[in-house]
């Protein structure tokens, strides 16, 4: 399954806010990132993306510059962190926090998914891409990381990751 994935650029939304399934818009610079990533996605047979707008709006501009067919996927959206989302992160509290991170997979405290259930629909997306196609993933870092899990390092806005 020859993924690419692709972590959607920064979003125009405040350093510090908790916005996993929040749908905000990409970052005003989105036609230079799709300039920039066009040039890096040789081959590519088709775009997968998730619907959230800071992914879409890539997505769409990198299907046009790329002439591939693109289909949104909800499967490939970010975690939905339930009562957190939309909240800067030190405004959560503490203790909410804590047990969220002693209990990391299963946890919900915030009453939206469990790093489990978010890895759990990525593994149905990914194998849901036609094993024999050159597929882009637009999405989101959790997406990626639930995906990569063995990969122990950050992924940058932007940033294209070749699945091994």
């Amino acid at each position: 399954m020859p993924l690419i994935l692709l972590r959607h650029p920064r979003p125009d939304a405040p350093a510090g806010l908790c916005y996993g399934s929040s749908d905000l818009a990409p970052a005003p610079d989105i036609e230079a990132e799709a300039r920039r990533l066009a040039r890096r996605l040789h081959g590519v047979d088709g775009i997968v993306s998730s619907p959230l707008r800071r992914c879409a709006a890539l997505a769409e501009a990198l299907a046009v510059r790329l002439a591939v067919p693109l289909r949104l996927d909800p499967r490939w959206r970010e975690i939905d962190f339930g009562a957190w989302e939309g909240r800067p992160w030190d405004a959560i509290p503490r203790p909410e926090l804590d047990a969220w991170a002693a209990d990391l997979m299963h946890a919900r405290q915030h009453g939206g998914e469990s790093v489990a259930m978010l890895a759990a629909r990525v593994a149905a997306a990914a194998a849901a891409c036609p094993p024999d196609r050159r597929t882009a993933v637009v999405t989101h870092a959790g997406p990626i990381r639930a995906l990569l899990a063995a990969w122990e390092r950050p992924v940058g806005y932007g940033e294209l990751i070749t699945q091994p």
